[in-house]
């Protein structure tokens, strides 16, 4: 069985993220290739605004993956949502069956498929997850396979704004590729650097974006929270343009001497400059948004005691030297950096794996029931043109005695008695041409006395 493509995109408020993966029969997820795009304002918070710039950057994209393997084309694509108006809400379901029996994946189903029908004013409903199940009064991990007759059910309902949604839809629908589907980037992130012994345990996520922070937590191994905080990297970045620097140059200072911690000077490069005054900006915006995650602890009403397994940080914010020794001290809970698991292969050794966790999100969201997004390209063989036959030079007519002479002596002789009307090359005259050149040539001898002999005398 040939290996299945996937394509996935990110939309971020900083640059878009495109990549190709594939799929083996055993399951396993190879990222072969990742492209991005940088943005200026296209995005903000996670939502389109600029459906032309963000169009043609995807349409570039696009266009560079598929040179990254000519043989295949694009036909569609799998895209991540995210952005501030992301919130978690939940819905309880109840079921009472007719009789006693065992619970199926068919009822668990038309329950998920009830709660997932729940209007919500002015949001789309994009990712239905089970929180509680409660079988005759009992809480139930596992429902499938117990014995009940009443059932209730606590679901997730993960939701966004629809604007969000149809505007995304919009402008991939400009690029002229299918789209297969939308998966919540913060879900998809959690499933690829979180173990199940993290989840099972508690433990937070931290998505730390340009414009917006995710937060998530998990707790016996559900979602328990979710909410998107407007503020980000970008933040730090305006900061230090108050300093009379161009963007560019505030995100350059903000990557090489920027530290969220403060007073921290160490690692100021021996130029001469003086970055103390920068560095005093990048801390005390990272202060404020290490305060902001810390205080979403205490609205999710759990404790650092609830999360042993500590804080997983994701997103380009994250690399900014000395945020997760803050956000340590802040919580006083341990923190690391979230990466793709080992399952996951990576073969260009240009693809850094803590800046593409995003999209490679995606593509392991997707990866074992998604649908193939490039297909072979089959190249027109041309037809052999037809030759043109050689043509046909006729050999200039020469007539022949009595041709076209209705009263032609020689029709009525037999076969032995017909003269050969022309000779070989070489060959003798047949008789009868020989007595026709003599009977003219005795004309000829007939005709000395004329009137012109007469004058020549």
């Amino acid at each position: 069985m040939e290996q299945k493509y996937i394509v996935a995109l990110e939309t971020g408020s900083s640059k878009i993220r495109g990549a190709i993966g594939t799929v083996d029969t055993s399951g396993v997820l190879t990222v072969k290739a990742v492209e991005e795009e940088r943005l200026v304002d296209g995005v903000r918070y996670g939502c389109v605004r600029n459906v032309a710039e963000v169009s043609q950057a995807i349409t570039n994209i696009l266009g560079r993956l598929e040179a990254r393997d000519p043989s295949r084309r694009i036909t569609g694509i799998y895209a991540a949502l995210g952005g501030k108006s992301m919130v978690l809400s939940t819905c309880r379901v109840e079921r009472r069956l007719p009789v006693e029996t065992e619970i199926t994946d068919t009822h668990i189903q038309q329950i998920a498929n009830e709660a997932r029908s729940t209007v919500l004013n002015d949001r789309d409903i994009v990712a239905v997850t089970p929180r509680e199940f409660t079988i005759d009064g009992d809480r139930a991990r596992t429902p499938v396979g117990t014995f009940g007759r009443n059932i209730s059910a606590v679901y997730n309902l993960v939701s966004c704004r629809s604007q969000l949604k149809r505007n995304l839809g919009h402008v991939l629908g400009k690029t002229g590729t299918d789209v297969h589907g939308m998966v919540v980037r913060q879900l998809a992130i959690a499933d690829l650097v979180l173990t199940r012994e993290e989840k099972r345990l508690g433990c937070m996520l931290v998505d730390f974006g340009a414009e917006t922070v995710t937060v998530s937590f998990y707790k016996d191994a559900v979602l328990v929270y979710l909410a998107t905080l407007p503020m980000g990297s970008r933040n730090i970045t305006r900061d230090i343009t108050s300093l009379h620097h161009l963007d560019e140059k505030a995100e350059h200072l903000k990557k090489t001497v920027g530290n969220a911690m403060p007073g921290n000077s160490a690692d100021f490069p021996a130029d001469g400059n003086d970055y103390t005054e920068i560095n005093n900006l990048v801390s005390a915006r990272a202060g404020e948004i290490i305060a902001n995650i810390a205080e979403q602890i205490k609205y999710a009403r759990l404790s650092a005691n609830d999360l042993p397994a500590g804080i997983v940080v994701t997103g380009g914010g994250a690399k900014l030297k000395g945020f997760n020794a803050r956000l340590e001290q802040a919580t006083r809970m341990s923190v690391r950096t979230g990466l793709p698991g080992s399952n996951i292969r990576i073969v260009d050794n240009r693809i850094q794996p803590v800046d593409a966790v995003d999209v490679i999100a995606i593509l392991a969201a997707v990866a074992a029931h998604g649908k193939p997004c490039m297909e072979e390209v089959v190249a027109d063989v041309a037809e052999p043109e037809p030759q043109d036959a050689a043509p046909v030079v006729e050999k200039p007519h020469i007539p022949t005695l009595g041709e076209d002479d209705a009263d032609d002596p020689l029709d009525g002789l037999e076969d032995d008695d017909q003269p050969h009307r022309k000779t070989s090359k070489g060959g003798r005259l047949s008789p009868w041409v020989q007595r026709l050149k003599q009977k003219m040539a005795g004309l000829m001898e007939d005709n000395d006395d004329d009137e012109f002999s007469e004058l020549e005398k």
